[in-house]
């Protein structure tokens, strides 16, 4: 079993940052990309971004590009997701998962729980 903890969620401006982080334990297998996905109310689950095993690459969705980046520290089994100029539509569940990178789409096999982020406009 793998279990992912997110944290670094809350209420913020908009404008402002957040940073987001996701610790893994247990059966943490080498080479998985660790990407992240939000959910807002009323509507499904979307891919936000995604990080290869070692770094050299990431994807992110249109709608974040160029505010958010992702980034992980395998020596701390943390994936991590700065969250610049917030916007009110950014508000949502966040959440991390584990995976395989087939071209620019990440098949997941572990999710966590979630950390909401609230952003008032």
């Amino acid at each position: 079993q793998v279990q992912l903890v997110e944290s670094g969620g809350g209420l913020v401006q908009a404008g402002d940052s957040l940073r987001l982080s996701c610790a893994a334990s247990g059966r943490i297998l080498f080479r998985n990309a660790m990407g992240w996905f939000r959910q807002a109310p009323g509507k499904e689950r979307e891919f936000v971004a995604t990080i290869s095993w070692s770094g050299d690459r990431t994807y992110y969705a249109d709608s974040v590009k160029g505010r958010f980046t992702i980034s992980r520290d395998n020596a701390k089994n943390t994936v991590y997701l700065q969250m610049n100029s917030l916007k009110p539509e950014d508000t949502a569940i966040y959440y991390c998962a584990r995976g395989t990178l087939q071209g620019r789409t990440m098949i997941t096999d572990y999710w966590g729980q979630g950390t909401q982020v609230t952003v008032s406009s």
